[in-house]
């Protein structure tokens, strides 16, 4: 197959969705494919004319490591310039491809937009439409859909850029992005003193922010495969908690699998993480995360990821090989499952 693998971008997740999308060209690659890795930002201007000249066999990528913070992304507007997020040659390198592989993390690559102009062009792509894009990226419609649904959630409120706190906040307290990923933007609030600099953090990533109840809990991840729950994984930080740094510098967090729960828990978890992909109209894959209260053993689920990361410390890939599927099956298992949406 000819696969346009596409990362990069502007958000802050810019260097994981590179890790992600370095990992996944070279492993198909490795199976034989025509791979076209380029960066939905910066794009590749000599593509314009001869799109098929991007797509080369040679499994040479390089493994690219996440920094510990993110980058700094006016310093990539300024190799490029020009207007838009989408690069010179992109479109052209998508629609000579079988499919588009999205290795994109954070709003441009997540929120549906990116989904809705391909579909525009007739391009197949991998991972949800722009509806189930749109509804899991905005963390505050998530949870309205979650409340209809009757899925549990943290109880909180949305604050918009110049709306006053309301009173009766509790704290400990989580403040974060309404349309974030990666924790970038979100803290752990534990007294009122620091609530105002929490909140700019996270106004600083968006127009919308989440202040949620803490709960002391363990958190669950699990992925869905074309509507069937994965492994169960339990994420442990050894300090702090899972923020950007935890989640891609190795070593600084233990990610067990299948995570030492009943069975019985296992199987809730799979189950609700099923009911999130079918509420927010999820498709091909994805990935939910979820919180186990340490009291009571109630669930809460956070969020829903479309585009799951794939970088080498990502927690999909730690699935899979649970269930006997090494990095390169799995991506042409997301492939597979995701054409399936363009069969019907």
């Amino acid at each position: 197959m000819y696969i346009a693998v596409i990362c990069g971008g502007l958000s802050a997740e810019r260097d994981v969705s590179i890790s992600s999308g370095t990992g996944a060209a070279r492993a198909l690659r490795t199976r034989g494919h025509k791979v076209a890795l380029v960066d939905l930002f910066l794009g590749n201007p000599a593509a314009t004319s001869d799109p098929r000249s991007a797509f080369t066999s040679d499994a040479g990528d390089s493994v690219y490591s996440v920094r510990e913070t993110e980058p700094d992304l006016d310093k990539i507007r300024a190799q490029r310039g020009g207007e838009g997020l989408i690069g010179p040659g992109v479109i052209e390198i998508c629609r000579a491809a079988d499919i588009a592989f999205l290795a994109l993390h954070g709003a441009e690559g997540e929120n549906g937009k990116l989904q809705a102009c391909l579909d525009l062009y007739g391009v197949p792509y991998t991972g949800s439409g722009y509806l189930g894009s749109a509804l899991a990226m905005d963390k505050e419609l998530s949870k309205i859909l979650f409340r209809s649904s009757g899925i549990p959630t943290p109880p909180g409120v949305t604050l918009r850029r110049g709306e006053a706190v309301p009173e009766g906040i509790g704290f400990p307290c989580v403040v974060k992005p309404c349309s974030g990923g990666s924790s970038v933007g979100t803290s752990i609030v534990t007294e009122p003193g620091k609530l105002p600099a929490a909140l700019a953090e996270a106004f600083s990533c968006d127009e919308a922010v989440l202040v949620e109840k803490y709960i002391r809990a363990r958190e669950l991840t699990v992925g869905v495969m074309d509507g069937r729950a994965m492994a169960v994984i339990e994420i442990i930080p050894k300090t702090g908690f899972y923020d950007y740094k935890n989640k891609y510098q190795a070593g600084l967090t233990e990610e067990i699998c299948p995570a030492p729960i009943s069975a019985e828990d296992t199987a809730r978890v799979q189950r609700l993480a099923e009911r999130v992909y079918e509420v927010l109209r999820l498709d091909a894959y994805g990935r939910v995360d979820f919180l186990m209260d340490k009291e009571d053993g109630e669930l809460y689920c956070l969020e829903a990821n479309t585009l799951p990361g794939m970088t080498p410390t990502s927690l999909i890939p730690q699935m899979a090989a649970a269930e006997g599927m090494d990095y390169g099956e799995l991506c042409e298992k997301i492939i597979e499952v995701s054409l399936k949406k363009y069969k019907k």
